[in-house]
Formats: C-alpha cells, structure tokens, sequence
C-alpha cells in the first residue's frame, strides 16, 4: 500500500526513503527547515531498534508508514524518525540534521544558542529545535503539525556509515546534502 508524501513512498525501503528525504523540508507547527542528514534502519538491520522484535518503546516504528517514531536517546535527547516500508515491518528513517529555514526565533529560544549552524545539527537538536517530544510519537506526518514540502531542484546525495552505533557500523545507510554546512559531523568514507 503505498503512502506518498512530499512525492516519497513512505511504504518503500527505508534507505531509498533516507536517500530521498534528503532536501525536503520538514515543519512542525511551522517550525523547521530543509532535511540535510538522515539515516536507515530496518528490522533485519542488527542496528535498528526493531531487530529484536516487536516492544512497547519501539511500536510505533512497526507502522503504519508515514508516521512519526520518537524515542529518547541515553534517556536525554528525544530523536524523530519517519516510519516506511509496510504495516507490521519495523523500519525507518531517522531525521539526524536539518537546514533550519522558518522558525529561527523558536529554534533559537529552545535551543538556547543563536548560531543557526548550531540549531539543528543533530538529531537532539532537531527534536529541541523543533518542539518534538514523545507527544508527536505516531503522529501522521501528512497532519498537522507536521508538514513535509518536496524538495526544489535538484540535490546532490553522499552517502556513508551512521554515527554512534555499536552494530553494522560500516552499512552506508547515513545520507547527506553534499557540501552542507548544517550537518551533525562530517561523512567518512566506509572502510574498505
């Protein structure tokens, strides 16, 4: 069954939804700006939080598509993924940067920085910057007060290794605007 938003099938693959995330531009309540780093992750990935299966924290990643996962990280940091693939599969796509574009007032006000490099460069700062909380868990992506706008043009995508992962750290699923400043750390190259 296919969800398209922003003109992404949100029931694809989680990389090719990583992949094409990239330059879309995400609001909540009108806050937000261009999506500059994203990272996959599916069931059978040994990285992502659905591998084993299936829990209260991690239900809503299992679908449907097009929804919101978020989920506290080290107990600190809220972190905002977008659900793909089908109903019952347990993928997504987590949102790691942003450019920030609209809202810099409120972005600056809960971040407590005015650097716009500093706003939304990290999937932390994106949620702070942004006002998510598990409040906007399963939330539809295609409702207020999401809004995700298909991006303009045409952009350039890098792809490499995610960040911060302790399993399947090498698997190229992390994606990048090229030459973006607003990113959360520079793209390595995978090992070889």
């Amino acid at each position: 069954m296919k969800k398209i938003l922003a003109g992404i099938d949100f029931a694809d693959d989680s990389s090719s939804v990583a992949r094409q995330l990239i330059g879309v531009t995400v609001l909540v309540d009108g806050v937000g700006g261009r999506i500059v780093e994203t990272e996959a992750y599916d069931r059978l990935d040994p990285a992502s939080h659905t591998y084993g299966g299936m829990t209260p924290r991690n239900a809503a990643m299992f679908g449907p598509p097009g929804h919101a996962y978020v989920y506290r990280s080290y107990g600190i940091h809220w972190c905002l993924n977008f659900v793909c693939r089908e109903a019952g599969h347990g993928a997504g796509v987590l949102i790691r940067a942003i450019e920030p574009v609209e809202g810099l007032d409120a972005m600056r006000e809960r971040r407590g920085v005015a650097g716009e490099r500093l706003l939304c460069s990290g999937p932390g700062k994106v949620c702070q910057a942004l006002g998510v909380s598990h409040l906007h868990n399963r939330l539809a992506l295609d409702a207020p007060p999401f809004l995700l706008l298909a991006r303009e043009g045409d952009v350039t995508v890098q792809t490499g290794p995610r960040i911060g992962i302790s399993k399947a750290m090498d698997t190229p699923w992390r994606f990048v605007l090229a030459g973006s400043p607003y990113l959360s750390k520079p793209l390595r190259a995978p090992a070889v």
